[in-house]
């Protein structure tokens, strides 16, 4: 979501707010669930390394790979690398980085404006089997057996990136590809929305920001790797996401929700999981996210969420009902993301007014606690770290 507004600079406006799309209905949206080969079981399939080769499409998209980490010192952060085409006649691909400051010495959140960096990278090219991503200062290295991501960057002079990031728990998508589809055909969708996980994974290695490490030599954590693509002009897919990752000392958890504009229907859709060291609990495309309850934002007049609500359902490998709930006051915002920021001001405001348009990402983190009943077992409860985004695309 920090990609694709900045291409309202490098293209025309047309291209990019485009006009209103006519009202298509609900029919026109197919989500992943009816790729579901049985809904009343086990709603996922276990990615393998296929399922990680970038498909850079010749059309209008905006395909990503990012990592988000928690380290033992408290520091949160994710990367990203993002390519986007307008049309396939102009491609552009970028690195970003962003690094939240630990907690304060009382334990209480620091809400210090975060490190940001994205930057455009040049020459970009990938392996021959399309799993690895490089350019200038930057390469991103899928390993021969699939199971860990080496990231590194000098893309910007002022950060030095050196991360690996490896699977612990399996990977997974819902359905049979991971899409959902936009169309009135649905056998011929005209785009689609897909994404895969590795849920639970360890994060070690260095980030530098002018000399200074972010965190001492040694540190480890945990972290999600979650690969997406939106096959179509990103505010004709969604008007709203809701996303959280959790992280705790056995379990994590994901979840990743977007509700279509009007034109759909205003349609939900789910996908989310529960990984341990060893498998993955369940994942499935009936999980719930809510904010239970919400304040007027005076400053950008969206409503910011100040308590955040996710529910994971589904059924297990063995077929047994999980149930999953995070709720949670939001907590501090750690940042509000003005994604139209660096678009000119006179576009921005063509673009907000025509098409409806003033995306906003809201950005919390904070420790929680997570419950989950499998079965018949007792009800567990497990304290871990929670990063939660809400963003607000169109109104």
């Amino acid at each position: 979501m920090f990609s694709w507004a900045q291409k309202a600079v490098q293209s025309t406006l047309s291209t990019v707010a485009g006009t209103a799309e006519p009202i298509y209905g609900p029919e026109a949206l197919h989500p992943v669930s009816k790729t579901i080969a049985d809904p009343t079981k086990d709603h996922k399939m276990d990615l393998t390394k296929e399922d990680l080769r970038w498909m850079a499409l010749e059309y209008t998209s905006v395909e990503t790979q990012t990592w988000y980490f928690n380290m033992e010192n408290g520091a949160l952060g994710l990367a990203q690398v993002i390519y986007s085409s307008v049309a396939g006649l102009h491609i552009t691909t970028q690195f970003s980085l962003k690094l939240f400051h630990p907690p304060k010495a009382d334990g209480t959140v620091d809400t210090s404006a975060p490190i940001w960096s994205t930057r455009a990278v040049t020459n970009h090219a990938f392996d021959e089997d399309q799993y690895s991503f490089y350019a200038d200062d930057l390469a991103v290295v899928l390993s021969e057996d699939g199971n860990s991501f080496s990231i590194k960057s000098m893309v910007d002079p002022d950060i030095a990136v050196d991360l690996t990031v490896t699977r612990v728990a399996p990977g997974f998508k819902i359905g049979k590809d991971g899409r959902t589809g936009f169309g009135t055909d649905e056998k011929n969708p005209w785009g689609f929305i897909r994404h895969v996980f590795w849920p639970r994974c360890s994060v070690e290695g260095n980030v530098l920001v002018k000399g200074e490490r972010w965190w001492a030599e040694g540190t480890k954590g945990q972290g999600l790797m979650s690969m997406a693509m939106q096959a179509m002009k990103p505010h004709h897919a969604a008007s709203k996401w809701n996303f959280v990752n959790f992280q705790g000392p056995t379990i994590s958890a994901v979840m990743m929700e977007f509700t279509t504009p009007p034109s759909y229907g205003s349609g939900v859709v789910n996908v989310s999981g529960i990984a341990n060291d060893t498998s993955i609990i369940v994942a499935s495309a009936s999980g719930e996210s809510s904010f239970p309850t919400m304040k007027k934002d005076m400053e950008v007049d969206w409503d910011e969420p100040t308590t955040l609500k996710y529910v994971w359902k589904g059924k297990n490998a063995e077929g047994k009902e999980v149930t999953a709930t995070l709720e949670a006051p939001s907590g501090p915002r750690l940042d509000r993301v003005d994604v139209l920021k660096e678009v000119p001001a006179f576009v921005k405001k063509i673009v907000s007014g025509a098409a409806g348009t003033r995306p906003y990402i809201y950005q919390f983190a904070g420790k929680h606690k997570l419950k989950i009943k499998v079965g018949d077992e007792p009800e567990k409860e497990e304290e871990g770290v929670m990063y939660s985004e809400a963003s607000f695309i169109s109104s």
